[in-house]
């Protein structure tokens, strides 16, 4: 039985046998009781991107205004189940309901109720699956995609700022936290970052809310090696895009407590089967893609591997495919610009013997090139293993 606040009716089922003598009130009393209670309406939304970004908005065929897919949650369902409900009758789509992504609180409107409603991730969707939506149900007479600043512009003043920060959420990888669409103070997603500074300086946040809105980093360790002739091991994973390269390392666990130093250890033991310590730390790399967290890699000096050591290696299975020494020419074909940089700055490092590099995507720190939005995106894919 849920919670119940303290002052709760005399007239309560569930309290008879506490108050006096009597039968306990019946499945069916209890249920009837809580039916009766006003209570917050529950609505789930979906955020449908296509594989371009774009959002999926919907013209209703009842009102004016245009609306992202999703409805109220029904009897028994959960928001999940809902929207999945909804995709179903409304578009004719059946896809996995994806992550939540927000959770905004409304005070009663029209319909003198409360509102929560749920945001969650749908797709990316295939071409084949964006070309197929069709409207069975009659509720949607168009629907079309949307780069986020149009969908920003004709969406309704209620819904936009749901989208706005659904995907602020996605692209950091956190929650976002609305009433009446305004993101709250210790949202760890959604909160302007003007806003967030004017409410540090004011001393505004208590201290679980500074941590949940500060911004956060992914932090990785991988390890430089190289065989007799100087080429570079690298590794090709089972994720992100085919024939794309990578150093062997991966993430750390500093929710375990995971110092750089151990996560590089024990992925190389995870991903190649050879239990080496590493050698000195060769450089920082911090990369940066707008909206995205800040990226930080560990590049440690793994030395020189001799053939018994390289007959040795045994393959994570369902993490690599492959690898292979690559000569430092054939980098630029292999690898992303940003981690060739990487790799060269720290070949350098290791012959001049100097000490460790800060870098930022790549470069040496204060030479980094202002890239472009488009650009940015040197560490993109990253997201789908544990680079």
């Amino acid at each position: 039985m849920p919670d119940r606040p303290a002052d709760r009716p005399a007239t309560d089922p569930s309290d008879r046998a506490a108050d006096r003598p009597g039968p306990r009130p019946s499945p069916d009393e209890v249920r009837a009781y809580y039916a009766a209670r006003p209570s917050p309406l529950v609505a789930a939304t979906g955020i449908v991107l296509d594989r371009d970004g774009r959002v999926l908005v919907l013209t209703p065929s009842y009102k004016a205004d245009l609306e992202l897919p999703g409805g109220t949650v029904e009897d028994t369902e959960t928001p999940e189940e809902a929207l999945a409900r909804e995709l179903a009758e409304e578009l004719d789509l059946s896809v996995p309901v994806g992550r939540l992504l927000a959770v905004d609180s409304r005070r009663p409107g029209s319909l003198g109720r409360a509102l929560i409603a749920h945001v969650h991730l749908v797709g990316p969707l295939s071409p084949e699956q964006a070309g197929a939506l069709s409207f069975p149900d009659g509720e949607v007479a168009t629907a079309r995609w949307l780069a986020p600043e149009e969908a920003y512009a004709v969406l309704p003043a209620r819904i936009a700022p749901r989208l706005r920060a659904g995907l602020a959420a996605l692209y950091s990888g956190s929650l976002a936290h609305l009433v009446d669409g305004v993101p709250q103070p210790g949202s760890p997603a959604g909160l302007d970052p003007q806003r967030r500074t004017a409410l540090e300086h004011a001393g505004s946040f208590d201290a679980a809310s500074h941590r949940a809105a500060r911004p956060k980093a992914i932090t990785a360790a991988s390890v430089l090696y190289t065989d007799a002739a100087g080429r570079i091991l690298l590794v090709e994973p089972t994720y992100g895009k085919p024939g794309r390269w990578n150093l062997p390392g991966g993430g750390i666990d500093s929710d375990l407590g995971e110092t750089p130093r151990a996560a590089a250890r024990r992925e190389v033991r995870e991903e190649l089967g050879l239990d080496l310590e590493p050698g000195r730390l060769l450089g920082v790399n911090w990369s940066h893609k707008p909206d995205y967290p800040a990226r930080i890699r560990f590049l440690y000096d793994g030395g020189v591997l001799d053939p018994a050591a390289l007959a040795r290696i045994r393959l994570a299975p369902f993490e690599l495919l492959r690898w292979r020494a690559v000569p430092a020419g054939e980098l630029r074909a292999l690898v992303k610009p940003s981690l060739r940089r990487q790799i060269e700055a720290c070949l350098r490092a290791r012959t001049e013997g100097t000490g460790a590099l800060e870098l930022h995507a790549g470069r040496p720190a204060g030479t980094a090139r202002k890239r472009k939005k488009s650009q940015g995106g040197d560490d993109k894919g990253d997201d789908k293993g544990k680079r």
